[in-house]
């Protein structure tokens, strides 16, 4: 490493916005170093990041801090459940609280100061300043009260980062574009809900634009204690326009059956607005363009579907 080479060390990296996050540190001149799971991660084709294995013991993340002496953290593991069943609580509160609090141990016993963390809109249901709309959203916020106590308590320096609805080419996830995507290339029929709900759609670029910017705060010592921000739209999109806007650029029309699907329980119908923005941070790729951008790299249908698999009963419009 040169004398000025910045270093990170990255949890959630296997992930959508943690591959694209890790991708951009990489062009950016950082070291990266991940961790994982056993056997969670394949190097593929690129540069060669240094990968942790987290076994589920806290020795673990101990070691992987103190091998990789960071000069930033970012958090992006979590575990995301819309709704859950009584076995998958926990495996959540495992990997949304446990973890993460082993991580803050470990980085305060190893001298390791900075984190980039991130949080959820769902955490303020009908704009509310803490009203979670599912157990998730509830980690995500007893996660950032543990982490209040490490930054009072052992010195470290945290921004959070709430994000809303991020999308872009080549994501797994059963997410609200994918699946406006996918329905039009098999010309099926979607059943929605009525449609009157707004969201606050950021193309993956913009996101991961966020993040280094957060970094850079950290990094220039403007930061003392703990910040929350926000990464969101300008202006937030109705779903029915969302789905005219998509028709009308990518030229596939879809057919909707709009109030064949209730809403979801506790459905989110417009995105948090009480936050603060990250200061110097605003979207630059407009909606109408991450949807051409998508769709341009989802110009084949097979490897789309390849990627993404059928149709789920209902697309998961959520962040992260």
């Amino acid at each position: 490493m040169t004398p000025h080479c910045r270093r990170a060390l990255v949890t959630g990296a296997t992930g959508f916005i943690g591959t694209h996050l890790v991708s951009r540190l990489l062009a950016e001149g950082w070291d990266v170093e991940i961790v994982v799971r056993p056997r969670g991660y394949a190097p593929k084709q690129g540069p060669i990041v240094r990968i942790h294995e987290y076994d589920g013991h806290i020795e673990s993340l101990v070691s992987a801090v103190a091998e990789s002496q960071p000069d930033v953290v970012f958090h992006l593991a979590s575990a995301f459940l819309a709704s859950h069943a009584p076995a998958q609580v926990e495996p959540m509160l495992e990997s949304n609280i446990l973890f993460g609090t082993q991580l803050l141990e470990a980085m305060s016993l190893r001298g390791v100061t900075r984190l980039v963390n991130v949080g959820s809109y769902w955490q303020h249901y009908q704009n509310s300043e803490y009203d979670p709309v599912c157990l998730y959203a509830a980690t995500k916020q007893a996660f950032e009260a543990i982490l209040t106590f490490f930054v009072n308590a052992r010195n470290l320096s945290a921004i959070t980062l709430k994000l809303f609805d991020t999308y872009g080419p080549n994501d797994p996830r059963p997410k609200l574009v994918q699946y406006l995507h996918t329905a039009a290339v098999e010309k099926k029929r979607l059943e929605m809900s009525p449609g009157e709900q707004c969201l606050s759609l950021v193309y993956i670029d913009d996101v991961i634009e966020a993040f280094l910017m957060a970094a850079d705060r950290l990094l220039s010592g403007a930061v003392m204690g703990s910040e929350v921000y926000t990464a969101g739209a300008d202006q937030p999109t109705r779903l029915r326009d969302l789905v005219d806007m998509f028709g009308k650029v990518t030229g596939k029309p879809i057919d909707v059956e709009w109030g064949a699907q209730p809403y979801r329980a506790r459905q989110m119908m417009t995105p948090w607005t009480r936050g603060v923005r990250l200061p110097g941070w605003k979207p630059m790729v407009s909606l109408e363009e991450g949807l051409r951008r998508l769709h341009s790299a989802r110009s084949d249908p097979h490897s789309y579907m390849v990627g993404l698999g059928s149709l789920p009963a209902q697309p998961d419009v959520v962040q992260g």
